[in-house]
């Protein structure tokens, strides 16, 4: 199993014009296979960090944001309008949702679950050790003790 990383991660876009540092790891990573994240990515799934918006840096660089009807209540991606490699999205308030794969170390933080694998592609074999949900999942009974505390003292730090 790949050991999950612990300190700060730098990251970016593909032409370099953005740059950014996670300073934390995140509460929870996932691989969503929606046909949401399959279109904007053009890929087979996206794979994001869940994390607190005051444990991300943006150090150098500009993003331009668009405005998406996904899911209930939407999204607004975050992408550098250079080269447009999206970089996290927001779903809701004082969150981001990184894509971990613009990390420099884009092994360090493999998914601790898939969702939406529903409309996952056919080929796509999710055997193993990683839980799978058809849909999406349960917070209080599918995050694991310590991810769901994060969560919550994050969302009480946000109310005020």
């Amino acid at each position: 199993m790949i050991k999950q990383a612990e300190a700060r991660e730098l990251g970016g876009c593909a032409c370099g014009a953005v740059r950014y540092a996670m300073n934390t790891a995140p509460i929870l990573s996932y691989a969503c296979h929606c046909t949401d994240c399959q279109q904007l990515t053009g890929s087979a799934f996206i794979l994001s960090g869940w994390i607190e918006k005051t444990e991300v840096e943006l150090l150098s660089g500009e993003m331009t944001t668009c405005k998406l009807p996904t899911g209930e209540r939407g999204s607004t991606v975050h992408f550098c309008p250079q080269c447009g490699t999206s970089i996290w999205t927001e779903y809701s308030p004082g969150f981001w949702f990184v894509r971990l794969t613009t990390l420099d170390n884009q092994t360090a933080y493999p998914p601790d679950m898939h969702i939406f694998t529903r409309s996952k592609q056919p080929w796509l074999n999710l055997s193993g050790d990683i839980p799978v949900y058809e849909d999406y999942y349960d917070r209080e009974t599918d995050w694991p003790a310590e991810k769901l505390a994060r969560y919550n003292a994050a969302v009480e730090a946000i109310a005020g």
